[in-house]
């Protein structure tokens, strides 16, 4: 399937487009992916994938803190 923006990756709610990008940013930080502002080909698969893959373990864990009422 292709996309004419040649990108996928969607915000589902613009607003947190900028809180989103900073996010990733923090979780790449602290696992120690070297992620940079603009071209990142130099890394692997497997590091972007483990990037978006703690991501949202941390939105689930926050998610459900919130459902317990923590």
């Amino acid at each position: 399937m292709s996309n004419s923006t040649g990108s996928s990756n969607k915000t589902n709610v613009p607003e947190a487009r900028e809180a989103m990008n900073k996010f990733k940013y923090e979780v790449a930080n602290e696992i120690g992916v070297p992620l940079k502002q603009g071209y990142n080909g130099d890394l692997t698969s497997a590091q972007n994938g483990y990037v978006g893959g703690y991501m949202v373990k941390k939105m689930i864990e926050a998610q459900e803190k919130q459902m317990a009422g923590k």
